[in-house]
C-alpha cells in the first residue's frame, strides 16, 4: 500500500513541568486480528512521522472483551425476530470461519501486499466494555487528541458525551448507504458494484451515522468473500484514517463532507443469515 507522507507537527498542548504534554492517539477496539493491524499501522504512522523538538505522539490502545452473544441474539431478536437471527448465528459459528480458513492465503496476501502486520499489539488496556463507567474514567485519564474506533460494540452516548476529542471511525461500508456490517458485501448482494468501498467518519451516538470525513472505493477479485472482504475494506481505509489522524494531530479540526442522502437512502444492514447467503452465492455468485 502505498501510503501519503503524513508529517506531525506537535502543536502548542498543555505544559507539565516545563515539557509540553505528548499528544495522544486512543485505540477503542474490539478483539481481533484487525485490531493488531489498525494498532500497528497507527503506531507505524505516530513512530515515522513525528519530529521537532516536542515529545513524539504516543498510541494508548483499548480493547475490550467480546460482547455476549446470547445476550446480543435476544436484542437482535426483539427486533427482527428469531428465525432470522438463528439464520445469522448459523452463518457466524458454520460459515464464517470456514470461509476465513480457506482464504487465509488471500487474506494474507491482501495484508503483506498492504505492508500491514498482525503482530499482537503490546501493551493493550484491558476493559470488561467500552460502556463501563471505569473504561471512561481511563480514557479520561489518557486525555487522548483524537480517539480511534476498531470494531467495539455501539458506544453509548454517555460514553461519547465524556470524550472532548474526535472520535473516527473506519466503516466497511460506504456510508450512508451501507451502515452496520458488511457493506460491501450487500453492495454486491444488490448488483451496486460502484458502491463497494470504505468510509471514514466520525462517530455520534447512532450506528454508522456521523459525518462523513472521507471515502476510498474498491473493486474485489471474483475469489473474494464475505470474510476476505472485511481485510479488503480495512486496506482501502488506512491511508484515509492515517491522513485524518494526522491532521487532528497538527491542531485542524475534521470536516465532513457536505452532503445530501442519496436517492436509493441510508440504511442499516445486519449479518446475512445463512440460506441468504447460499441463495445469493449459488444464484448470484456472490460469495
Amino acid at each position: 500500500m502505498d501510503e501519503p507522507v503524513h508529517t506531525i507537527t506537535p502543536s502548542d498542548g498543555p505544559v507539565e513541568g516545563g515539557a509540553r504534554r505528548p499528544a495522544t492517539v486512543v485505540l477503542l477496539a474490539g478483539p481481533g486480528d484487525t485490531t493488531d493491524i489498525v494498532a500497528n499501522f497507527l503506531s507505524d504512522l505516530l513512530a515515522s512521522s513525528a519530529h521537532g523538538d516536542g515529545p513524539p505522539p504516543r498510541l494508548e490502545v483499548i480493547v475490550e472483551e467480546a460482547p455476549s452473544r446470547s445476550r446480543m441474539a435476544r436484542r437482535r431478536a426483539e427486533r427482527v425476530g428469531w428465525i432470522t437471527v438463528i439464520g445469522q448465528i448459523l452463518l457466524v459459528v458454520l460459515v464464517l470461519p470456514g470461509l476465513r480458513r480457506r482464504g487465509r492465503q488471500r487474506i494474507d496476501d491482501i495484508v503483506a501486499t498492504a505492508g500491514l502486520s498482525t503482530a499482537a499489539a503490546a501493551g493493550c488496556h484491558r476493559v470488561a466494555s467500552i460502556n463501563d463507567p471505569a473504561t471512561v474514567e481511563l480514557i479520561r485519564s489518557l486525555d487522548p487528541t483524537v480517539v480511534v474506533v476498531n470494531g467495539t460494540r455501539i458506544i453509548a452516548g454517555a460514553v461519547l458525551d465524556a470524550i472532548s476529542c474526535p472520535v473516527i471511525n473506519t466503516h466497511a461500508g460506504i456510508t450512508p448507504r451501507y451502515r452496520g456490517v458488511h457493506g460491501g458485501y450487500w453492495a454486491l448482494a444488490e448488483g451496486r458494484r460502484d458502491l463497494v468501498g470504505t468510509t471514514v467518519h466520525l462517530v455520534d451516538p447512532g450506528i454508522d451515522t456521523g459525518g462523513v470525513l472521507a471515502r476510498a472505493y474498491f473493486t474485489p477479485e471474483p475469489h473474494d468473500t464475505i470474510a476476505t472482504l472485511a481485510y479488503l475494506h480495512l486496506v482501502a481505509g488506512l491511508p484515509l484514517l492515517g491522513a485524518e489522524v494526522t491532521a487532528v494531530l497538527n491542531g485542524k479540526k475534521p470536516s465532513p463532507l457536505v452532503e445530501d442522502i442519496p436517492p436509493d437512502g441510508s440504511r442499516l444492514y445486519l449479518h446475512p443469515t445463512v440460506w441468504g447467503y447460499l441463495y445469493r452465492r449459488i444464484v448470484r455468485n456472490v460469495r
